[in-house]
């Protein structure tokens, strides 16, 4: 949709986010949107980039060869729908019921993405000679592993030398109301994979087995109660929490030999991967568990400190929403994790998260429509001559 001088419109905003959101992509599927969005920027002349790995579509899109370069980094691809007949409208219609437009992946986060590319589309055309380079990385490998995704592209811009400046995720950072928070930063994340090996045996005859499960309550029941930390100024307090405990045979008169154990660590700077090792390992000993653990170091902390992308954010989204956004480091992790170590200005900003991986995700329109104007506004300020 144009206006009167032929510029789009925010409702473009919706018609490409109906687009995306019924193109099927559940992890690592991407469904055709990434092709969709290329040729919308190429037309405007980017130079398109494929970084396909291991059955992951990647796009990397840039305009532009000069410093500052800004990206809009973002993922295409969704998680299950659930149980479908429990939706109000089938997940992938995309219907707009009471202003809202419902959808799997209309929040988390193809709202992010048709904001940000009509964002770049309305910049680019009233900015033609704007300074630096405009980039668009996506990825349909965020909802899953992450190990063919984002990383793949940082390694080829690292490789070649290709610096990224300022970076938004457009992950769904508002809480409460929109344009409330932006995610600056986030926690680590340290998983870990625990064996405690018993003997099996008849229940009736306990002397004669070695239960896995009664050797490890103790020690979990411990583990549960560590307080790691009380965070700082900028980040929450580390948090474990136990996911997963499998044991038995399946019969009831059967003591076990195994019982397995998945948790998971959301850390703050104020501990070092090594102290959670090393704490919870020892508690694993002194508990005389024989055990085998096997770790996953997925995410490390990273923050952006208030500065000119923080700033030209806030602005816009003041001068958009009338909201003071407040910096906040909370949450779970995004492919900001992988960007953020480039020494680059990472954020995350987009719209309410309160219905992502439910049942009737949906976002409101006029949120996304709010949402690519700041967008194009926080580029003017970084881009515009």
């Amino acid at each position: 949709m144009t206006n009167a001088k032929g510029r789009s419109s925010t409702n473009d905003s919706i018609e490409l986010l109906i687009d995306l959101v019924q193109r099927e992509s559940v992890t690592p599927e991407d469904g055709g949107c990434q092709p969709l969005i290329a040729s919308r920027l190429e037309s405007l002349g980017f130079t398109i980039e494929w970084v396909n790995s291991g059955g992951v579509t990647n796009l990397w899109a840039r305009r532009g060869t000069a410093a500052p370069l800004m990206v809009f980094a973002g993922h295409t691809d969704v998680v299950p729908t659930g149980d479908e007949t429990q939706w109000s409208s089938p997940p992938f219609s995309a219907e707009i019921i009471d202003g809202y437009l419902c959808g799997r992946g209309a929040a988390d986060m193809k709202g992010g993405v048709a904001a940000f590319i009509t964002a770049v589309e309305r910049f680019v055309t009233e900015n033609d000679d704007h300074n630096g380079s405009i980039a668009v990385l996506l990825t349909s490998d965020e909802e899953g592993p992450a190990i063919h995704g984002t990383t793949k592209v940082i390694e080829k811009l690292n490789d070649r030398g290709e610096k990224i400046d300022y970076c938004i995720v457009g992950e769904p950072s508002s809480t409460e109301t929109f344009g409330d928070i932006i995610r600056n930063g986030r926690r680590g994340s340290l998983g870990a994979h625990i064996d405690v090996h018993g003997t099996q045996g008849h229940v009736a005859y306990p002397h004669l087995a070695d239960n896995p499960i009664h050797r490890a309550m103790p020690a979990l029941s411990e583990l549960t109660n560590i307080v790691w930390d009380e965070g700082d100024e900028h980040f929450p307090p580390t948090t474990l929490q136990i996911s997963n405990f499998n044991a038995g045979t399946g019969a009831t008169n059967v003591i076990p030999a195994l019982a397995s154990i998945e948790l998971n660590l959301r850390y703050s700077p104020a501990i070092t991967i090594e102290n959670i090792k090393s704490t919870i390992e020892g508690l694993l000993k002194r508990h005389n568990l024989n055990y085998d653990i096997e770790w996953r170091d997925s995410a490390r902390p990273f923050i952006t400190q208030q500065g000119t992308l923080c700033d030209a954010l806030q602005t816009a989204i003041k001068e958009h929403t009338g909201s003071s956004a407040r910096l906040d480091t909370g949450g779970g992790t995004s492919d900001g994790r992988f960007i953020a170590p480039t020494g680059a200005q990472v954020v995350e900003f987009g719209p309410i998260n309160k219905t992502i991986h439910q049942i009737d995700e949906r976002v409101l329109c006029d949120d996304i429509k709010t949402l690519s104007s700041i967008y194009e506004a926080t580029l003017v300020t970084l881009l515009a001559r």
